[in-house]
Parts: C-alpha cells; sequence; structure tokens
C-alpha cells in the first residue's frame, strides 16, 4: 500500500519500522521540526525522522499544516492510499483528512474512550488502571473522537512505569497497524461509546512535586507514571530530591507528620505519608547525581529518622 506517515517519537518509529518491514511503500514521512535536546542544547531529529531517513524516505517537517499549504500539496501529489498517523503532535486539518481515499488511521495508545488526548500512558499509570492497550482509529478533527477498527487491551502490572508500558504499546501499536492494513477492506469502524470518556492532559513539570499529605498508594503511582518525565519530586534540607522507585509500604506511617522520614537504610527510605500510610522510596537521585538504589544513595545524601521532606506550603514559603 501507499502510505504516508506522520509520527514524531520512539513510540511511532516503531511503527513506521513494522510498515517498511512489512513491505509497504512510505511515500513521505511527516516528523515535528528538529529540536534542541541534551545538555548541549543541540538540534536534534526525531525518531521518526531517524527512521525515514536511514531507509531513504522523504520527511516533510511543517510547523503548522494550516499555514503552510506548499507541505498540503505535498500530500496531495504523492497520491497515498492511506495515512498513518502516531504521536505525531501536530492536529490534521479536514483538507489534509480529506486527501486520502482510503482513510487516515490513528494508532493510540488507550482504549477508547477512556484516555483521550496527550498523556495516555502516564495518566493510566497514575489513575490506578489495571489495564492499558491500543486502539486503531479512523481519524477525524475531534479529539481521538473517530471510530474504531481494531483494539487490543494489555495489563498494566504493578512496577510498569511510564517507559516500560511505553515500550509494550509502542510493540503492540506496531503489530496492530500492520494487521489493521492488511485487513482494511474487511474492518469495521465501531463508534465509540458516550460514556466513559476521559482525557488525559499533558504531562507539566508542575506536576513533579509530590504532596506527602496524599496516600502512598497515590504517590507511588505517580512516581510510576512520571517515569522518565518529569520526574517526581521531594524537597528536604534545601534539596530537591528525585524518587524513581517507590512502593506502599505494609509499614503503617501512624500519627507522623506527612513528610516525616521514619527510618532509612538499605532497603530505602521510609517516609510517613496522608491517611496513616508510608511510602518506600527504594530508588533516589540527589541534585546533580544520577538514580541509585537507596543503599548507595545513603552513602552521598545520608537521611536520618525525624527529619522533615517539605509540604507544598512549605514550598511555597520557600
Amino acid at each position: 500500500m501507499n502510505i504516508v506517515f506522520a509520527g514524531t517519537p520512539e513510540f511511532a518509529a516503531s511503527a513506521l519500522a513494522a510498515l517498511i518491514a512489512r513491505g509497504h511503500h512510505i511515500a513521505l514521512v511527516l516528523s515535528q521540526p528538529d529540536r534542541p535536546a541534551g545538555r548541549g542544547m543541540q538540534l536534534q531529529m526525531s525518531a521518526v525522522k531517524q527512521v525515514a531517513l536511514g531507509h531513504g524516505i522523504e520527511v516533510l517537517q511543517p510547523v503548522s499544516l494550516r499555514k503552510e499549504p506548499d507541505a498540503v500539496a505535498r500530500l496531495r501529489g504523492v497520491k497515498a492510499d492511506v495515512m498513518v498517523v502516531a504521536a505525531y503532535g501536530l492536529i490534521l486539518p479536514q483538507e489534509v483528512l480529506d486527501i486520502f481515499p482510503r482513510r487516515c488511521l490513528n494508532i493510540h495508545a488507550s482504549l477508547l474512550p477512556r484516555w483521550r488526548g496527550a498523556a495516555p500512558i502516564a495518566r493510566a499509570i497514575e489513575a490506578g488502571d489495571t489495564e492499558s492497550g491500543v486502539c486503531i482509529m479512523q481519524m477525524e478533527l475531534g479529539l481521538d473522537t473517530g471510530p474504531v477498527l481494531l483494539r487490543e487491551a494489555l495489563p498494566i502490572t504493578d512496577t510498569d512505569t511510564a517507559v516500560t508500558l511505553h515500550d509494550k504499546l509502542a510493540a503492540q501499536g506496531a503489530r496492530l497497524i500492520v494487521a489493521a492494513l492488511d485487513q482494511l477492506d474487511t474492518l469495521e469502524a465501531e463508534p465509540q461509546p458516550e460514556t466513559g470518556v476521559t482525557y488525559a492532559q499533558k504531562i507539566g513539570k508542575a506536576e513533579a512535586a509530590l504532596d506527602l499529605r496524599l496516600p502512598a498508594a497515590v504517590l507511588a503511582r505517580r512516581i510510576r507514571a512520571f517515569d522518565p518525565f518529569p520526574g517526581a519530586t521531594a524537597m528536604i534540607n534545601g534539596a530537591t530530591l528525585k524518587l524513581w522507585s517507590a512502593t506502599a509500604s505494609t509499614a503503617p506511617g501512624g500519627h507522623a507528620q506527612p513528610g516525616t522520614v521514619l527510618s532509612a537504610d538499605a532497603h530505602g527510605v521510609l517516609i510517613a505519608c496522608g491517611a496513616g500510610s508510608a511510602l518506600l522510596a527504594t530508588v533516589l537521585q540527589k541534585p546533580g547525581g544520577k538514580r541509585l538504589p537507596a543503599r548507595e544513595f545513603l552513602q552521598s545524601f545520608p537521611l536520618a529518622a525525624g527529619v522533615q521532606f517539605s509540604l507544598p506550603s512549605d514550598q511555597a514559603q520557600d
């Protein structure tokens, strides 16, 4: 099949690679413009662009398809059958959706209509969902509102982070888009139900700071959901630590004030939280350091029982 592919991050790159391996002709790839990244803030190509160029495929990087008629004209010119979209990051206007005679298909990393929007993987973990999955959806102007052609569920484990769940869903999405194109003439588009709609707002840096007055189970989910971005943080003695792995402890926090360190040893840093609960942080990072298991972390950043992590009201005063 003659395909235009639109996508930007690793999630989309997995699908593009699978379509190429299946033997489809990728006539053109759209990806977001190169952006500065890393310590040197050098311009970096997207994961999708790297795959495309590695296979000699033309790449367009419009800032906006609504404002760049030459890009839209190029889309028309390749006369593709179908457009496949995965985590592209730009809105497709109706004139683009109308170009492709065999539809525009989107690979979405949730079980629609739950978690429409930008951050379905992290929000599913944060909410405590027990499953996620991938939907292959027919695109329309609404935000992830189109009818679903294929869907497949995948369990979320108690140890999944946004990284590990992303990788599972990327592989699943790559497999399902290949399957959808193989069956495109026979698949029925199933409208999404009107009930059960939720929206996965983009994760912001402002969400990184943990409110230790919340129950430990809620905090543990946030820590997993915010790995790798923005990384859950907590402040103690003026230093902002990142907590990369933690569990709700079986040891209760009792009547200790939330944020109080109950113990700190090779097993982890046990922190009193809301509702009499406690959080056992097992992988931590100090400013300027790297992720370390608790045993190694405490060797360079010792903590003692009784010291206090800051709460949001304290941080506001700082």
